[in-house]
């Protein structure tokens, strides 16, 4: 079989691959920036020296995963890219004015002594303004963009909407539970019994976030809805498993709970199940539900040229990847790892 052949599948290998990539990213850069936001609940130095060292080894390798992202689509769906750059211009600027200013202040904190206080709440807000801006911009697509053809023709102030902003929010909670999950996994002490209870309110307050966004989309005419209410029976086994996520990392909070990888498994689950269901919400549409994969597509040969570096390159981001996580396995501490040979 020629690579020529195959072309009719390229556009769906490509949409895989972004899929899988955004996948990675929500749950990777997912507990990091929860743990961010947990960070604002630490008390003392070494609590909070603890959450960074927890996050220190992963979380600037955790943001490669977007890039991948934004360069499978800028090849292989520029039609997407430009859509989705006019659409969110500005949320993206904010994720990544956001992203930057966690990064610097990541590593100022440990400089600046007297202004310490100023660059942690910088590490948090900026976090808190990267998480929101990514729920927006995932209500907004749900929500529905307008476009004729292969222009955007909104006024940019979409993901600015209730229902954006709602799940904005959600993706908040979400991400908490992420970075609760991790702590509990890679801490001891105070700071993993904080965040067994802090995953324990999580749970309830994600479990009433579904609740009113399942009500909101009854209130109001979605494409989502409709989407749903035609869909094969077996669909709803993917909601259903990030239903059992939810209630699995509800239990585990209990006082007598000693399982300290089991939180991080659910919120995983839950999370990739909530990541599931969006992408059947969406099938085929690359853009919601405007665009299908194939017709948003790049041409065939700039697929096939794109093809080959994906083979090569993309083994060994994920062969990186998980050295780095095997070399910092295990629990931390303020000073920092034992690195695994």
């Amino acid at each position: 079989m020629t690579l020529e052949s195959m072309s009719p599948w390229l556009p769906y290998f490509w949409a895989a691959l972004i899929a899988f990539s955004i996948l990675v990213y929500i749950i990777v850069d997912g507990y990091d920036l929860g743990a961010a936001l947990l960070f604002a609940t630490a008390k003392t130095d070494e609590e909070r020296n603890t959450v960074i060292g927890a996050i220190a080894p992963f979380w600037d390798g955790n943001e490669t995963w977007l890039i991948i992202v934004g360069a499978c689509l800028f090849g292989a769906f520029p039609a997407i890219y430009a859509i989705f750059l006019s659409a969110f211009y500005l949320p993206v600027v904010l994720l990544l004015v956001g992203l930057i200013f966690r990064g610097v202040a990541f590593e100022f904190r440990e400089q600046a002594l007297k202004a310490r206080g100023l660059w942690e709440w910088g590490f948090v807000i900026g976090s808190a303004v990267a998480t929101i801006v990514q729920g927006a911009a995932i209500g907004t697509m749900i929500q529905g963009l307008p476009i004729q053809g292969t222009t955007y023709v909104g006024n940019g102030w979409d993901w600015l909407a209730p229902f954006p902003v709602l799940c904005g929010i959600g993706l908040m909670i979400g991400y908490g539970m992420l970075g609760a999950g991790w702590l509990i996994l890679k801490t001891e002490g105070v700071v993993a019994k904080r965040a067994r209870a802090q995953l324990r309110g999580l749970s309830i307050a994600f479990s009433i976030f579904v609740l009113v966004a399942f009500l909101v989309t009854q209130d109001i005419d979605l494409p989502v809805r409709q989407a749903w209410e035609s869909s094969p029976l077996w669909h709803w086994i993917v909601p259903a498993l990030g239903f059992v996520g939810l209630l699995g990392a509800f239990r585990t909070t209990r006082h007598d709970c000693q399982h300290e990888r089991a939180p991080f498994a659910w919120c995983m689950l839950m999370m990739a199940s909530a990541f599931g269901s969006l992408a059947l919400s969406f099938w085929p549409y690359m853009m919601p539900y405007s665009l299908t994969i194939e017709q948003a597509a790049a041409p065939a040969v700039s697929l096939q040229f794109m093809f080959w570096g994906a083979i090569v390159m993309f083994p060994l981001v994920v062969f990186y990847f998980l050295r780095v996580y095997h070399m910092f396995s295990g629990k931390t501490d303020p000073v920092g790892y034992e690195i695994h040979s």
